[in-house]
């Protein structure tokens, strides 16, 4: 009888889970169809004159703007009760509002992305080599402990500001012809990716540090016993363990700098708070208009997320710990 029931419970919650997945997948094509075909608009079709324009919304947004009129301030008459309409109104305003200004928001989304991916990416290159020196690098570990406790230390917005208005980065990168041309961005946005580069290599390094203590003494010991040096015994050994360990907390700082590339915007990057924040500050709609930006943010977050839990269900090795055994566990 338990074990029926039990079935029935496990089959109704798979039924749940299908539909959860199906409405995300559902979701996310259309969260992504609608970011990836105005990049594609703006890049090509408009810069040959087909369709609305670069910037320039694909649908008109005067007939939701017209419908919100017709509710707001009416109400409707359900047997004695009568029911205001201002929500459905609401409703309609915040439609129109999201055509007007979806645009904007993809271009910035544009910029979200490509500087936290960016970044990340860099960084990684920074963070291995520090983590490593921390652990094993005797007397010099001292040199990546006080780079990783500067970069920790400080706040990401002054280190932008000493890389922006501090150093002659901006002359230098202003007098290279091909910045701020075409599809190049301006300078401001490459001192933006040297900012997250440097700050988020020092919060890397320590998510790698940690996994790579966590790594058992013995196998670069017996590393060593099979003839392999102690560098190649880190590199073949104890950092492709490391780094499949350290991909939940490489998770976390994704989704930091997609939340603090909002920073950027104080040196003029045009990412997605930047844009937003224009717009609210000259149309004094702030409420809607952030509600619009926290939901672009989240779809790039979710999505962020759910790539890094398929990368880390693809590389983990069965029986040295991954996301496929803390699911098993979880469920039972």
């Amino acid at each position: 009888m338990s074990g029926a029931k039990a079935t029935g419970s496990d089959r109704l919650r798979a039924s749940f889970d299908d539909t959860g997945r199906g409405l995300m997948v559902l979701v996310g094509v259309a969260f992504w169809g609608w970011l990836v075909g105005r990049w594609l608009y703006d890049w090509t079709l408009a810069r040959v004159g087909i369709g609305p324009g670069a910037g320039e919304s694909f649908l008109p947004s005067a007939p939701f703007e017209s419908a919100a009129a017709t509710f707001e301030g009416t109400v409707a008459p359900i047997g004695p009760i009568d029911i205001p309409m201002g929500w459905v109104g609401t409703i309609f305003d915040g439609i129109a509002l999201a055509i007007d200004i979806s645009p904007a928001l993809a271009a910035g989304a544009w910029y979200t992305i490509v500087l936290t991916g960016v970044s990340i990416g860099l960084g990684f290159f920074i963070a291995v080599p520090v983590a490593v020196l921390r652990v094993y690098g005797g007397p010099f570990r001292w040199l990546s402990l006080a780079y990783t406790e500067l970069i920790r230390g400080t706040p990401l917005l002054a280190q932008l500001f000493v890389l922006y208005y501090g150093l002659p980065l901006a002359v230098w990168l202003n007098d290279v012809s091909v910045v701020g041309q075409g599809f190049v961005p301006e300078y401001a946005f490459w001192i933006a990716i040297v900012g997250f580069t440097i700050n988020g290599s020092a919060y890397q390094a320590e998510y790698i540090r940690g996994a790579l203590e966590s790594v058992d003494e013995g196998q670069l010991t017996a590393a060593r016993a099979i003839g392999l040096s102690r560098l190649e015994g880190i590199r073949y050994v104890v950092l492709p363990q490391t780094l499949r360990y350290a991909i939940p907390a490489w998770t976390n700082e994704l989704v930091y700098l997609i939340k603090y590339s909002s920073l950027a915007g104080f040196i003029t990057v045009p990412e997605l708070y930047y844009r937003a924040s224009r717009i609210a500050s000259s149309t004094f709609e702030y409420m809607p208009i952030y509600a619009l930006l926290a939901l672009v943010y989240i779809g790039i977050v979710l999505s962020a997320t759910t790539l890094m839990e398929y990368v880390e269900r693809r590389v983990s090795v069965p029986g040295i710990g991954g996301a496929e055994g803390r699911q098993q566990g979880g469920a039972e």
